[in-house]
């Protein structure tokens, strides 16, 4: 559990740099699980100051595995960011969303009687490899120094810049309508709401991202992870 294990970490864990896997709840932002640590790091060991960052966001709907980094070992996240993603999660046809996942309100329904499994199997094999990719207008991604989702609730629209993806496996665990449950690989800056987004499009009908799960970074996984209590 990460509450015992955060009462064994010391001043010189802190001084050394110490990472930590962490399976984040629902609901949670990662840097709500970076606040709970650095405080209650600072309360038990009496210290003002301690440098506590995450190496890659989960949106507060998703779930799974974060790299937590304290101390000296803040100096290593960007090493940490650039490591390959797995995740499992399920797509839901017929309906879209603002932010492409559950986060927003359905904004419109389509239908989706005409895709069965063949279809599906056949899409998620055209999204393997190298790609452009547009993230969602709500993110945390910057434009003119502001944040791509107050654009997003303020209602402005804003030229959204493609980025260089690359995702290495794509496969589909379970098909049952209007469900598509999956398991993608991917690199470092792909948006898994964009990639559900962009997968009702292709089937010519509209989808968002119903369940996430980040279950490795690299060779870190989730089964080693802390849990909260």
């Amino acid at each position: 559990m990460l509450n015992n294990f955060l009462e064994s970490v010391t001043l010189d864990d802190i001084s050394n740099g110490k990472m930590i896997l962490i399976d984040k709840p629902i609901e949670w932002t990662s840097f709500d699980v970076v606040k709970y640590i650095r405080k209650s790091l600072q309360t038990r060991l009496k210290v003002k100051k301690i440098k506590v960052g995450h190496a890659g966001t989960l949106d507060p709907l998703a779930t799974g595995l974060l790299i937590i980094c304290i101390g000296k070992e803040t100096k290593n996240i960007s090493k940490y960011q650039d490591l390959s993603k797995k995740y499992t999660g399920i797509i839901k046809l017929g309906e879209t969303t603002p932010s492409y996942d559950r986060e927003t309100e359905i904004n419109e329904t389509y239908d989706y009687d005409h895709i069965d499994e063949e279809k599906v199997l056949k899409i998620s094999k055209k999204f393997i490899g190298r790609q452009k990719q547009l993230p969602p207008i709500y993110s945390a991604l910057k434009k003119d120094g502001k944040r791509m989702y107050k654009y997003a609730r303020e209602k402005i629209k804003i030229l959204i810049e493609p980025r260089d993806i690359e995702i290495y496996d794509f496969q589909i665990l379970n098909f049952s309508l209007p469900y598509i449950e999956f398991i993608i690989k991917c690199s470092k800056g792909t948006y898994i709401r964009s990639v559900a987004s962009d997968y009702g499009k292709k089937l010519n009908s509209g989808s968002h991202l119903y369940e996430l799960k980040r279950v490795s970074i690299g060779d870190f996984s989730i089964s080693d992870a802390l849990r909260f209590e």
